[in-house]
């Protein structure tokens, strides 16, 4: 690491700066934790896991992210935390 040029030294603190931001993007959706049937949110909106509500589920909601597929999805409603492609709450919008 004696011969590091300002090149190399670029190359290598890009590298580290991605990895870092990538890496802790990662860390941040591994931390996020499933609603729990007792969350105060959870009670007041009604969220259930499975949906009961016949072609309305969070799949099909508009408040839900991330990808088509995804059993577990992160929802504007309940901010950090996943809900159950499956599941249902009172907030529940049919996506455009």
């Amino acid at each position: 690491m004696g011969n590091l040029d300002r090149r190399n030294f670029l190359k290598l603190s890009a590298s580290t700066l991605v990895g870092i931001t990538l890496g802790g993007t990662a860390l941040h959706a591994l931390a996020q934790e499933h609603v729990k049937a007792d969350d105060p949110m959870a009670v007041a909106m009604k969220y259930v896991d499975k949906s009961t509500v016949a072609g309305s589920n969070c799949a099909n909601c508009m408040q839900v992210q991330g990808k088509d597929g995804d059993a577990l999805r992160g929802c504007n409603i309940f901010p950090g935390k996943l809900v159950s492609a499956e599941g249902w709450c009172a907030a529940w919008a049919k996506k455009a």
